[in-house]
């Protein structure tokens, strides 16, 4: 993985399930992982389990993009070719209804994005 958060980085995203009770387009994310046109957008991290919870786009197909949990461990083996995922170092933590990509996925009306 090119540009791995580090543990600092890291213990700022809320644990699991204390979002729980936050709306989906009210969630906080706070990483964005990239490879071709494959997204992970994180709102929560288990450091145990090495797990987040998070928005899921693979191959930009909006229509099965989802909810769910990601694998830390598998991002960061994950390699095309020469290609490694890579952390956005210009994201900003902002709400999943700030996002356009999320919101077209969601069907969420978007006039921020």
């Amino acid at each position: 993985m090119w540009n791995k958060p580090t543990s600092e980085d890291l213990k700022v995203i809320p644990p699991f399930y204390s979002t729980e009770s936050t709306p989906l387009n009210q969630k906080v994310i706070y990483e964005h992982f990239f490879i071709g046109d494959c997204d992970w957008y994180v709102a929560e991290y288990d450091p145990e389990k090495q797990l987040f919870f998070g928005f899921t786009i693979l191959n930009n197909d909006l229509e099965i993009a989802e909810w769910g949990y990601i694998s830390f461990k598998e991002l960061i083996d994950l390699k095309v070719s020469f290609l490694e995922v890579d952390r956005d170092l210009y994201f900003s933590p902002t709400k999943a209804e700030n996002i356009e990509k999320i919101c077209k996925a969601q069907g969420w009306l978007n006039t921020k994005a």
